[in-house]
């Protein structure tokens, strides 16, 4: 049962392998939600993410015989930090099923916290199944991520802390895959003040809590789609859905898109890195209906690859206008590729690419076509440029971006 002295208990453990993580104030997004915004920054742990508290609570719970059977578990990454971590604090071995769709840096991470690594599925309920298969084959104990009771303990010592920090919180927003994490917090949050709101936030492309709670029962959507990978999870967990029923106030989805901006947010205004299952908390903010609160975001894990990183970024940009593509037509002639760059460079426009096509028409002289790709400070600028090419006598087409 998730008992306060279960949690009390759990609160002490973790501090053996947990990283103080106080909360941070947000100037920026407060200022956009209109409520208090504080950041709770668990991808600052030593694994990156919240999940070493529930693995390593659990493995110390468990017999010492239990261990040296050798662990087992399925995770997109940060569970299996969590455990190769712990498991390597108490000297046993570690198995990780893992999707093959998961970042490499959470795959090389785990490898080198010592468990052995084994890559299978596309999404971790399928990586779930095959090491339930290994653990019977075996002997292995197996760990779930979430559905595990004494795991979400674990988790749940996350909001003993927050409480500490801010004790007039109002609102809590908790990233969900699975539940595990969204159930500790929420019901050890409820026995220290029901007035607290815990809402949990899942991908639109992976809402399976949400489906489920509607249903009244543990659903499993037919398949899941999101960037989120640490949260795209088609089926909630079955010990911890009475207590997500009893203490969500809410759950609320969001788009990819959001959390790209969202990640550009964290960089630009916070210098943090945070996944994009991490950003759920960050994105739900601007859904909040209720202004003037004290809201927490719970900042769940920070293990994002470069190439991931990249891609965002990349996208991010374009979302906000800040880079686009444009192109025109001119004749074929001296002086229009100058003339065009002299109206950019005169509204402050800076060039990334250009790509001159001198075979968009047979006649050359009536048309060549320039493709350009500019980086502005945002809308505004990039409707300025594009005014100044038209008033220039061209006719500036907007095109998909892509650098």
């Amino acid at each position: 049962m998730l008992t306060l002295e279960s949690f009390e208990e759990a609160s002490e453990v973790v501090k053996k392998v947990t990283q103080e993580t106080k909360l941070i104030y947000s100037e920026h997004l407060s200022a956009v939600t209109g409520s208090r915004i504080y950041l709770k920054p668990e991808n600052m742990q030593v694994t990156g993410a919240y999940k070493i508290r529930g693995a390593y609570y659990k493995i110390s719970t468990m017999a010492p015989q239990e261990r040296e059977k050798g662990l087992i578990t399925a995770s997109a990454g940060n569970h299996a930090q969590g455990v190769a971590y712990a498991a390597k604090r108490f000297g046993c071995r570690a198995v990780i099923v893992m999707p093959t769709t998961t970042p490499l840096i959470k795959v090389n991470r785990t490898r080198n916290l010592g468990a052995e690594v084994v890559l299978y599925g596309d999404v971790y309920d399928e990586a779930c199944a095959h090491a339930l298969e290994l653990a019977a084959e075996h002997g292995y104990t197996f760990i779930h991520p979430f559905d595990d009771l004494t795991v979400a303990t674990g988790q749940g010592t996350i909001a003993m802390e927050i409480v500490k920090d801010l004790p007039l919180v109002d609102t809590i927003l908790v990233p969900v895959g699975g539940g595990g994490l969204a159930a500790g917090v929420s019901t050890l949050a409820k026995q220290l003040n029901p007035k607290i709101k815990v809402i949990g936030v899942e991908p639109a492309g992976a809402a399976c809590l949400q489906a489920s709670l509607k249903e009244g029962h543990v659903v499993t959507l037919p398949g899941v789609s999101t960037i989120a990978d640490g949260t795209a999870v088609r089926t909630p967990g079955e010990k911890i859905f009475p207590y997500l029923q009893k203490n969500l106030d809410d759950v609320i989805t969001v788009g990819d898109d959001e959390l790209i901006v969202a990640f550009l947010d964290m960089v630009e205004n916070h210098k943090m890195i945070v996944e994009n299952s991490g950003l759920l908390s960050v994105a739900a903010a601007k859904h909040l209906d209720e202004k003037n609160k004290r809201v927490v975001c719970v900042l769940s894990g920070g293990n994002m690859d470069v190439i991931t990183m990249s891609s965002v970024v990349q996208h991010g940009l374009i979302q906000r206008d800040r880079i686009f593509t444009v192109s025109v037509l001119l004749p074929d002639k001296p002086g229009e590729l100058v003339r065009v760059a002299g109206l950019i460079a005169r509204e402050q426009g800076n060039v990334i690419r250009l790509d001159h096509n001198q075979f968009v028409s047979t006649n050359r002289n009536a048309a060549v076509k320039l493709t350009i790709t500019l980086e502005s400070f945002g809308t505004e600028h990039k409707e300025r440029i594009i005014r100044a090419l038209r008033e220039g006598g061209f006719d500036p087409h907007l095109e998909d971006a892509n650098l």
